[in-house]
């Protein structure tokens, strides 16, 4: 698989989080490690969630390297009680963690489609629950749910994804709406295919799926509809998500900030 890489953004958005609290799920790897880093060199305290401990400590390690604060929290969103009470106390909300399986409707497995769901769409919603109590206390919040561009167009043989990104979708709005009588801002920011572990993983499903070699799944499914024809860089997602946790969005809510390289034009 090539394309061409974009150089990592650089932290080019004014953002100062200095005492605020942040919590980033799918922290480990890819999106979720990006914006973790860029959190904490931007002064917050982060609440780093996911499965991978190991992960998990080498992004502390990171975090630390740079002068920022990380603390890892091993947990599997799946427990939504404790999801639920990994988020109180948080200012900063970021929902990205995801899973993908690529298989016909038919082929589907019942049971992956329930972990998908519950992972993408009920964890966030119980992860703004546990969150949302401190952020009206204060008068001030910032969510940011990491959609897709598959929470606003769809692709075959991926039920579950597209669910559970359009679910929180509409989630992400509804709790703008509660919460802007109380400073919470809540939005979706909407990336293509970015360059992930998430997105190589699915290269041998998508084959399969659509009856063709590896090497053309690239350009010939995940950049067919992109105009721009490279996949994103995890640094460039977690810039947008700090542009929306800093003041200069303080108008910005209810909303879907789409980097998809022109996909959605067409």
């Amino acid at each position: 698989m090539t394309a061409s890489r974009a150089l990592p953004a650089p932290h080019a958005t004014p953002l100062d989080l200095g005492g605020r609290t942040a919590l980033v799920t799918g922290a480990a790897g890819g999106i979720g490690r990006a914006c973790a880093l860029r959190l904490a060199a931007a002064g917050a305290k982060v609440r780093a969630v996911d499965r991978d401990a190991a992960g998990l400590e080498t992004l502390a390690d990171a975090a630390s390297d740079l002068g920022g604060a990380v603390e890892p929290h091993v947990l599997d969103l799946t427990d939504l009680d404790a999801a639920e009470l990994a988020a109180a106390g948080t200012d900063v909300l970021v929902n990205n963690a995801g899973l993908q399986l690529v298989r016909p409707i038919e082929e589907f497995p019942p049971d992956v489609f329930h972990t998908v769901l519950t992972v993408m769409l009920e964890a966030p919603f119980r992860l703004i629950r546990g969150a949302l109590p401190h952020m009206y206390g204060q008068g001030w919040g910032r969510i940011v749910n990491v959609s897709s561009v598959h929470g606003l167009r769809a692709s075959a043989y991926k039920s579950a994804y597209v669910a559970a990104k359009h679910g929180l979708e509409g989630l992400s709005k509804t709790t703008a709406l509660e919460g802007a009588p109380h400073g919470v801002t809540s939005n979706c920011v909407n990336p293509a295919y970015v360059r992930t572990p998430l997105v190589e993983k699915q290269i041998a499903d998508q084959a399969r799926a659509h009856g063709i070699p590896e090497e053309r799944v690239l350009s010939e499914v995940m950049l067919r509809d992109s105009a721009v024809r490279r996949l994103i860089e995890p640094e460039e997602v977690a810039e947008a998500v700090a542009y929306l946790c800093g003041p200069q969005a303080s108008f910005v809510t209810g909303t879907s900030l789409v980097l998809d390289g022109g996909w959605t034009a067409h």
